[in-house]
């Protein structure tokens, strides 16, 4: 293969080689954007692939809606890897729980087409090293590829979706890491006091083990792994987990455990052998092997290796001395599997991060706003929404604190506003990296909330270069952000939760624009479902025309007489779309 040239130029230059990152290259090529995806891993996918954790922890509307068009596409092509098995793994962690080399086939097909239109370069194993900076803007990136040779890009946007959220200090962006404290915003997960950046989230390096099956010789365990005892009885290394609600959940191996909870074995398990074949394969992340010793964002080198020389010790115990269902001890018929981590030992290529720097900003997401709003199905309304998620706030083990959190949230949004840096202007996040708390951070850092965040980043990126302009003021002006939203519909992704209007309804487009606006505040806002067929009543209406008018800024026409409600979102939004400049219409 070719090397690529010293210098490249792109429009928008993504650093990251996870699902945000995919997404957002995605994103900003599909509307034309020259991107360069500089990936410091050879393989594409993070917490898919070579974070190892390829069970998607999702919402429960995830297979019918909530997520975008690209985000189910994905989820599709590895689907199709099985011949459209529902869940190859049979995991019940997640309706889909697969074979990281899946993921990885899945997205090199996604940004296929838009490497062969020379749309899209992808840089491998290349770390950023440093940036070029004119005023308040980036010029270009420099990195460092494996083999020492020194690459410059140079592009108009930069996206940060680095794992940890490396570009931030390299650009002199300000930023946090661990937690903001109960003072600074008053949220109950919060740690108690000041700001604690030491106490970020343990990290996991996970690891596949396959069973062997009756009568398969299982090689020897050997010794002990050096501080074996240690973390055995400090982790501990234990089937029984803490649960969210303070009390210990039990489980067993391969049976249900006395509380009711679903097999240990099956919990995370990647390939079932009844439905594919071959032997059993199950991805090994638990409580037990949870790191949270010093801060990864630290020292990551250090972290890295001892997570995993705690997996290694967490294993030793499986094989050796975890209760057997049968009254015995130890399961000597696990072990690693290589082919399926695609690493050498069977141990995952890089720990699984929980936790990133973040934007620091004076107002970021916080615990109170993705809490349920009483008497409403969904969270606080962000009306510069640029996408979907969902997920609990799941706080595990932070460095110095071994206690996890958790609260419920409701159906919530990506405000696009919190992926804009404060400095440089032309910087996005687009992983983990958004202007979040650490407590609401940690609703967005799963599979599909990676993804919502990096795709709404790319798109935003593309629509900085369409408009000769920057980020701050796509988000910070009402004509222009409402352009940006309609980027973002017509490529099917949702910034509004309504559940029976899915991408393919042909008056998506309208009542997504007007739901964002507002137009959700009135009796439609009890239930995911919007009833988009009912008639329209002038109750319905009237926080559609609010929130019309909002963004038209001018006094719309009635709906027709006789209207079902989405008609009436589409009358209205037919009004908005001539005081939008250079808009072409949208087919109402």
């Amino acid at each position: 293969m070719t090397p690529p040239p010293a210098r490249l130029e792109a429009d928008v230059v993504v650093a990251g080689s996870g699902l945000g990152a995919v997404a957002a290259a995605l994103a900003a090529a599909r509307t034309g954007r020259t991107v360069v995806l500089a990936s410091p891993k050879r393989r594409l996918g993070g917490q898919a692939t070579t974070q190892l954790v390829p069970a998607l922890d999702e919402h429960p509307h995830v297979e019918t809606g909530g997520v975008s068009r690209s985000y189910r596409t994905f989820r599709t092509l590895i689907r199709a890897r099985y011949g459209g098995v529902a869940n190859p793994g049979g995991g019940w962690v997640s309706r889909l729980c697969f074979e990281p080399a899946a993921a990885e086939e899945a997205l090199e097909e996604m940004l296929a087409p838009h490497i062969a239109g020379n749309r899209l370069t992808v840089l491998r194993a290349v770390t950023p090293v440093a940036v070029h900076q004119d005023g308040d803007r980036i010029t270009a990136l420099d990195l460092r590829a494996a083999d020492g040779r020194a690459i410059t890009v140079a592009g108009r946007v930069f996206c940060d979706a680095t794992e940890a959220g490396d570009l931030l200090p390299l650009t002199g962006t300000p930023w946090v890491c661990g937690s903001e404290g109960r003072d600074a915003f008053g949220e109950s997960l919060a740690l108690p006091g000041a700001e604690q950046p030491q106490a970020v989230q343990s990290c996991t390096v996970g690891f596949v083990v396959e069973r062997l099956a009756d009568g398969e010789e299982p090689p020897p365990v050997g010794p002990a792994p050096e501080g074996y005892e240690h973390w055995r009885d400090t982790q501990p290394f234990t089937l029984d987990i803490a649960g969210w609600d303070d009390r210990a959940h039990r489980y067993r191996v391969f049976r249900e455990g006395p509380d009711g909870h679903l097999p240990f074995w099956t919990y995370r398990r990647l390939r079932d052998a009844d439905t594919l074949g071959g032997r059993d394969a199950a991805l090994i992340n638990w409580a037990g092997n949870d790191y949270a010793g010093v801060s990864s964002l630290a020292a990551p080198a250090h972290v890295y290796a001892e997570a995993k020389r705690l997996s290694a010790a967490f294993l030793h115990w499986l094989r050796t001395e975890c209760p057997r269902d049968d009254g015995g001890t130890g399961h000597p018929e696990f072990v690693l599997a290589p082919h399926v981590t695609g690493t050498d030992d069977g141990y995952a290529e890089e720990p699984y991060l929980r936790e990133s720097r973040r934007l620091r900003t004076a107002r970021p997401i916080r615990q109170q706003d993705l809490e349920a709003v009483p008497g409403r199905a969904r969270a606080r309304t962000f009306h510069d929404s640029g996408g979907l998620a969902l997920y609990h706030m799941d706080l595990h083990s932070r460095v110095g604190h071994p206690r996890s959190a958790y609260a419920p949230t409701a159906p919530f949004q990506v405000p696009l506003s919190s992926l804009v840096a404060p400095r440089p202007g032309n910087l996005l996040a687009a992983a983990k990296n958004l202007a979040a708390t650490q407590v609401a951070a940690s609703a967005y850092r799963v599979h599909h909330g990676e993804w919502a965040v990096g795709e709404a980043a790319g798109a935003l990126a593309a629509q900085v270069c369409a408009r000769a302009t920057d980020p701050a003021t796509i988000t910070g002006d009402r004509t222009e952000l409402t352009l940006m939203q309609m980027q973002l519909t017509r490529f099917g992704v949702p910034i509004a939760w309504t559940l029976d209007v899915p991408d393919d309804h042909v008056h998506f487009v309208p009542v997504q624009l007007l739901a964002a606006a507002g137009a959700l505040d009135g009796d439609r806002s009890g239930d995911l479902d919007v009833h988009p067929d009912l008639p329209a009543t002038p109750e319905s209406v009237r926080p559609l025309r609010a929130a019309a008018e909002h963004l038209a800024g001018v006094r719309l026409p009635d709906p027709p007489s006789g209207a079902t409600w989405a008609q009436a979102a589409a009358a209205l939004w037919a009004g908005v779309v001539p005081t939008l400049p250079g808009t072409p219409g949208v087919p109402a």
